[in-house]
C-alpha cells in the first residue's frame, strides 16, 4: 500500500458560506465520486478529513454543534480507513494524519476536496515539504470566485489554473482522476 486518497473538507459546512455557488458542485461530485470509487476498487485507503473551527455554537457551520461537520450530501458513501478532524488549513497540522500515514507505509498522497487554493493546496504543499509524493486531482477539488482588493474577480477556473501552475514541478503533480488512479494501480 503506497498511496492514500485524502478527501479534504468535503462537508456540509461549505453550503452555509456566503460564497457558496451550487453551479460547480455537480461536476465536482461526479469527478470526486469517480475518484473515490476508483480508489476503493484499487484498494487505496481513503482518509476523511473534516474541518472544525470557531465558536462551538449551532449558528457556526464549522462547529460540531451545527451538525454540518459531516460529509457533503451527494458524496458517495465510503468507509474511511482513517478519519481526522482538523482546525488549520493543512490536514497535516494538529491531526494524527502524519503518524497514520507513516504507520501505513504511505509514500504518495492523492489530494482532493474543498477549497482548491486553500486547504487542498496547503495540504499538498505541506505534504511535499514533509517528503510525500503528491498527486493533486484538480477536477476533484472545488472552489468559488474570489474578489481581489483591486476589484478583479478570479473565477473557479482561474483559481484552479493558478493552483496547478504553482504546484506543478514544485509540490505536486496536477492530474486527472484517471491519471491518479492509474498511478495508484501501478504502485500497488
Amino acid at each position: 500500500m503506497n498511496s492514500a486518497l485524502i478527501l479534504v473538507d468535503i462537508q456540509e459546512s461549505i453550503r452555509h458560506r456566503p460564497y457558496w455557488n451550487a453551479a460547480e458542485v455537480p461536476d465536482f461530485l461526479e469527478r470526486t465520486n469517480a475518484l473515490l470509487r476508483g480508489a476503493q476498487a484499487a484498494r487505496v485507503p481513503v482518509v476523511s478529513i473534516l474541518h472544525s473551527d470557531g465558536p462551538e455554537t449551532v449558528d457556526n457551520p464549522w462547529s460540531l454543534a451545527s451538525g454540518h461537520v459531516r460529509p457533503l450530501d451527494g458524496l458517495a458513501p465510503f468507509t474511511a480507513a482513517a478519519g481526522f478532524l482538523k482546525h488549520r488549513h493543512s490536514a497535516l497540522v494538529g491531526t494524527g494524519l502524519p503518524v497514520w500515514l507513516h504507520q501505513q507505509g504511505i509514500r504518495r498522497l492523492i489530494v482532493a476536496g474543498f477549497r482548491t487554493e486553500q486547504c487542498c493546496e496547503t495540504t499538498a504543499r505541506h505534504a511535499s515539504d514533509e517528503g510525500w509524493e503528491v498527486d493533486f486531482v484538480t477536477e476533484a477539488t472545488l472552489t468559488f470566485a474570489i474578489r481581489h482588493a483591486s476589484g478583479v474577480v478570479l473565477g473557479p477556473a482561474d483559481i484552479k489554473l493558478r493552483t496547478e501552475t504553482v504546484l506543478s514541478d514544485r509540490f505536486a503533480r496536477p492530474c486527472t482522476v484517471e491519471q491518479a488512479l492509474e498511478r495508484a494501480r501501478s504502485m500497488s
